[in-house]
């Protein structure tokens, strides 16, 4: 999977999930500060993307390291290309 599908799939999901505009979802926006998302939007936002690329993050998901979107593709990023080895 290619970092621009993770991107738009992530945002497909956040977008829907959270009702924001697309224009909002950009790699520095900060969850709490530019999305308006607080620790219990951090839980849904989690299974959303359970769902979304089919794989577990909760076991190494840290809420408190994430803080940007960009943050999530990274840490998304890293965990698909350790699913291809």
């Amino acid at each position: 999977m290619t970092r621009e599908e993770i991107i738009q799939k992530t945002n497909e999901a956040l977008s829907k999930e959270f009702e924001l505009p697309v224009e909002q979802l950009r790699p520095e926006a900060s969850f709490q500060t530019d999305l308006g998302l607080d620790s219990l939007d951090a839980v849904d936002m989690v299974v959303v993307l359970e769902q979304k690329f089919g794989m577990t993050l909760r076991q190494k998901y840290d809420l408190r390291s994430m803080v940007t979107l960009n943050d999530l593709y990274n840490f998304i990023e890293k965990l698909a290309n350790e699913a291809q080895k």
